[in-house]
């Protein structure tokens, strides 16, 4: 029977943390705004290009084109630059400048990916490397930042996959929150915070076939669901400003998209920030066939795209625009009044150079506090996938093989999107095991191209894999134990880095096998900026471990991991697929009318199982730890302010200290819609002694029940709910209760 839905206050009513103005920044703003020009005004909404020797479109020389009001912010990649390209815009008597740059794991010090550091599950963190990337950030007058990314992506083939938090909206918006908190801080006019930018608006990661830049096409209820809520989470949580997205949604580019920058973002949740387009978005209209530069110059601006990131198209159509009156004098107004609230918050009209104030703060940076927190940062991303015979953590040997062509490899840890700074500072996993184990004898061979495909190998690939491999197993057969770095340079994932087949190359496989038949005992250890495809390692290896790309501390946190001084505690965030062919795969899934596992069922493969390799939420401990019963202090609750507390006792059964994330996910049976099969809705980490017991409480109320529905409300519905706990989404761990829920 359908329930009746409890119509609750649409997210309309909601106000987005922080989107109150002060009066006197307002005033500030509307006095400014009264003594510039129309020209004046657009130029605010033009991103240029520090280094560039022009703004794109124009004639003009950058310096130029900012003296006479035409530029609103520049990249911030080199400082000296940037603080020259201030000083140009004050000493003209223009607003001061944004300096904005991509800091997206880490500014000097370099942080485990997103993708791995989101595997922590730890908010704490997140947020603290956050922060850390601000203060780096700031000391060299960056004060805008193009981070977070918090687009759900459910295809590992996308290479952007590795920016993000994974596939959950629930634990993408925690992370986009933990991310923005650390950025902004309290006080956004504190010179060692940076503008969080929220990216990319909206929908990015689910391109068709996991391709960049590729087309999106979404109903509402999956976008208002699934899609949506990192976003709207970070602009709650106060993030300054966000970035429109290159792809077509439901056939308007976003970039030029109304619906999703005004009627969802202002008028629906509230917020008040502004937008920035992707890099050449605006032009690149044109190419999706919306018009000439002119025409989506226009379209952008009057859709809610309030800057324009590299085109200048803003610069050179919308005076014309304006004159014409296709585009009205408010919305030009607005942008700009937008744009200038930002440097407000930021203090910049108080004081332009207070981020290039900060240079001797630049010592400190990569400073050992910063490098140790980064190695605790890179080894609580690791996920244990698997440890058949307590092979890890690494017993006393005599001698241990390092082999794979992520052996020997230090920089290319920093993974995609890194600026790549720490560089010279950085060890690979050789160097930090025989740090670690200076009694043992700690050998390394290359083994393997990345690929024999050489125009992909990354290292040149100027010798074949099989002579490689070779090498390595002569060399690996005096060893003990064989510990085998195989996985992804970090050049294969991020922008436009896609893989049509995210396989370990078989280059790599062909030398774990033969390393395997010196009957040596073989770790396997992953290193990539996404989930791989690997049954074939699953089966024949007893121990593998997923470090991604771990940043600048990567090897020591990983050796960390792999000697046993940290017990792994790492849980996915991405479903892990079995085939490719199996892609899209995530837990949260509907159930059809003939479900999985019915003799009719129309939704299983004829060649495989339609379960994942490893599920979402998993990872395993060095430690057993024992769930109790589940239990509820009450098995019914009524109306919007009750709620019902669930609990359960977990206790460490294993020798080590560690840390276990405990997840709670909710089921309803019975809806106006099709539901998921599971969503989670609340986690907690406890860390554990060995013996040690601990009783984990979730306090659940109609808050994690709401949901939107077909016709767009978001609310609630009475009726039966199932709670499930456990270690991961895997039905076959997780304890199930029901719960009825009147009005």
């Amino acid at each position: 029977m359908k329930k009746s839905l409890i119509l609750i206050a649409a997210l309309a009513a909601s106000v987005a943390a922080g989107a109150a103005v002060d009066p006197a920044m307002s005033r500030k703003v509307d006095s400014i705004m009264s003594r510039m020009t129309l020209k004046e005004k657009i130029g605010q909404l033009n991103f240029g290009g520090v280094g560039t020797p022009r703004v794109v479109g124009t004639a003009m020389g950058q310096d130029e084109a900012i003296a006479a009001g035409l530029v609103g912010a520049v990249g911030g990649s080199d400082p000296e630059a940037a603080y020259s390209a201030q000083r140009v815009a004050i000493e003209a008597g223009r607003p001061p400048l944004l300096i904005g740059l991509d800091v997206i794991h880490g500014y000097y010090t370099g942080f485990p990916t997103p993708l791995g550091l989101a595997s922590s599950w730890n908010m704490p963190l997140i947020e603290h490397t956050a922060r850390i990337a601000a203060e780096e950030a700031t000391a060299f007058g960056v004060n805008w930042n193009f981070s977070p990314m918090v687009d759900i992506c459910r295809d590992p083939r996308w290479g952007r996959i590795m920016e993000g938090a994974g596939e959950d909206p629930y634990l993408g918006s925690e992370v986009a929150r933990a991310m923005v908190r650390g950025y902004q801080g309290d006080d956004l006019s504190d010179p060692s915070t940076l503008m969080a930018c929220t990216k990319h608006v909206a929908l990015y990661g689910a391109s068709e076939a996991g391709r960049d830049y590729n087309t999106v096409c979404m109903d509402d209820v999956t976008m208002h669901n699934y899609y949506l809520p990192p976003y709207k989470a970070a602009f709650d949580e106060g993030a300054g400003s966000g970035m429109s997205s290159f792809n077509v949604i439901n056939g308007i580019p976003a970039t030029g998209n109304r619906h999703m920058l005004t009627e969802i973002l202002r008028e629906m949740w509230g917020w008040d920030g502004f937008i920035v387009s992707d890099a050449n978005s605006v032009a690149e209209m044109t190419e999706h066939g919306l018009g000439d530069g002119q025409t989506v110059a226009e379209l952008g601006v009057t859709a809610g795209c309030d800057m324009d990131l590299g085109s200048s198209h803003y610069v050179l159509a919308l005076e014309r625009a304006v004159e014409e009156g296709r585009v009205p004098q408010e919305v030009i107004d607005t942008a700009c009044r937008r744009v200038l609230l930002a440097k407000c918050k930021l203090g910049l009209f108080d004081d332009p150079y207070r981020y290039n104030h900060r240079n001797h703060l630049r010592d400190s940076v990569g400073s050992p506090d910063k490098l140790a927190f980064a190695q605790q940062a890179a080894a609580a991303s690791v996920v244990l996938l698997k440890n058949d015979g307590e092979l890890l953590p690494l017993k006393k040997a005599k001698s241990i093989a390092v082999v794979g062509p992520m052996a020997d490899e230090a920089g290319d840890l920093l993974g995609g999107w890194s600026l790549g700074y720490s560089r010279p500072i950085m060890h690979s996993l050789t160097e930090a095991l025989r740090a670690a184990l200076p009694k043992t004898k700690v050998t390394s061979a290359r083994g393997a191209n990345f690929t024999e495909d050489f125009s992909r190998s990354h290292q040149g690939g100027e010798r074949p894999s099989a002579e490689l491999t070779a090498e390595a197993v002569k060399m690996a057969k005096d060893a003990d134990i064989i510990i085998a770095a195989v996985g992804e340079p970090s050049a294969w994932t991020g922008e436009a880095n896609n893989r049509a087949n995210p396989v370990l190359p078989a280059s790599q496989v062909d030398m774990l096998r033969a390393l395997k038949a010196t009957g040596k005992p073989v770790v396997v250890v992953l290193m990539s900026g996404r989930p791989l495809i690997i049954p074939e390692i699953d089966e024949e290896f007893p121990a593998i471990l997923q470090a991604w790309h771990g940043g600048t501390m990567a090897a020591e946190g990983l050796t960390d991991v792999l000697t046993g001084k940290v017990c792994p505690s790492g849980k996915l965030t991405s479903t892990w697929p079995r085939a490719v062919g199996q892609i899209p795969l995530y837990y949260n899934h509907l159930n059809t009318g003939r479900p999985y596992g019915d003799f009719w069922a129309t939704t299983k493969y004829g060649d495989m199982t339609n379960d994942p390799l490893y599920p979402f939420g998993y990872g395993l401990s060095y430690n057993t730890y024992e769930y109790g019963t589940v239990s509820a202090d009450k098995t019914s609750a009524s109306g919007d302010d009750d709620s019902i507390n669930i609990s359960v006792d977990v206790t460490n059964r294993g020798k080590y200290t560690g840390r276990e994330t405990v997840q709670l996910y909710i089921a309803d049976p019975v809806a106006s819609i099709a539901r998921p099969v599971a969503e989670l809705k609340d986690f907690q980490q406890v860390e554990l002694a060995p013996g040690q017991t601990e009783t984990v409480t979730f306090k659940v109320d109609t808050s994690k029940l709401k949901y939107y529905n077909a016709d767009g409300v978001y609310g609630w519905e009475p009726g039966e709910f199932r709670i499930m706990v456990g270690p991961s989404s895997d039905k076959s761990v997780l304890q199930t209760l029901s719960v009825d829920w009147k009005k």
